[in-house]
C-alpha cells in the first residue's frame, strides 16, 4: 500500500487527535501498526507526551520515614577480658622442647624458624588430644568472619576473651 497524500493528512490529523499507531491503522485500513509508526516517524512527526495514568487503588498517603537510630556504642569490660585472658606459659632459654623431646601432651606450636639452630616448640602442657596449650589455641583456632560478624552485634570481642553464656 503507498501513502498517498491523502492517506498521509489523514495520518497526520488522527495523529494529532492523540490515537495511538494501532488505532490510526484500524481506522486507516490496509496499513500495520508497524507502517504507521514508521511513517510518523519519518514525517517527523512531534511525539506526543502522554497522560499522566490516574493511580489504581485508594490514596493511602506517603510512608512515614524510616529514622535509623544510631546503635549505642558497644563496651567491653577490659579488666574482666584480662582475667580471661590466657597467657602463655614461658619455657626457660635453655630448655627448649625438639621434636625428639616432645610428649604427648605438649603444646606443638612451633617457635622461630625452623631453619636456625634455636627453633623449637612451645612445649607447655595441653589438654586430652589437644595439639596446642590453651594460649596457642586461642591464636590457631579462630571463629568463621560469619560467627564473628554474629557476636560483634551482641558484644564486643577481645582476643582471649570468652563469652560466658547466661
Amino acid at each position: 500500500m503507498a501513502w498517498t497524500d491523502e492517506r498521509v493528512e489523514l495520518l497526520k490529523r488522527y495523529w494529532s487527535e492523540g490515537l495511538s499507531a494501532s488505532q490510526i491503522a484500524g481506522k486507516m485500513g490496509g496499513v500495520t501498526r508497524n507502517a504507521v509508526i514508521g511513517k510518523v516517524h519519518r514525517l517527523g512527526l512531534s511525539g506526543r507526551a502522554t497522560p499522566a495514568q490516574p493511580k489504581r487503588g485508594c490514596d493511602i498517603g506517603a510512608a512515614p520515614a524510616v529514622v535509623n537510630e544510631p546503635a549505642a556504642p558497644r563496651t567491653f569490660d577490659l579488666e574482666a577480658a584480662e582475667a580471661d585472658f590466657i597467657a602463655p606459659t614461658s619455657i626457660d632459654d635453655g630448655d627448649f622442647m625438639t621434636v625428639a623431646t616432645m610428649k604427648r601432651n605438649s603444646c606443638k606450636w612451633p617457635v622461630g624458624d625452623p631453619a636456625s639452630d634455636d627453633f623449637h616448640f612451645c612445649g607447655d602442657s595441653t589438654g586430652p588430644g589437644k595439639p596446642y596449650c590453651a594460649y596457642h589455641a586461642s591464636l590457631a583456632f579462630q571463629p568463621s568472619q560469619r560467627r564473628v560478624e554474629q557476636a560483634s552485634t551482641t558484644t564486643a570481642r577481645v582476643p582471649g576473651h570468652r563469652r560466658i553464656a547466661g
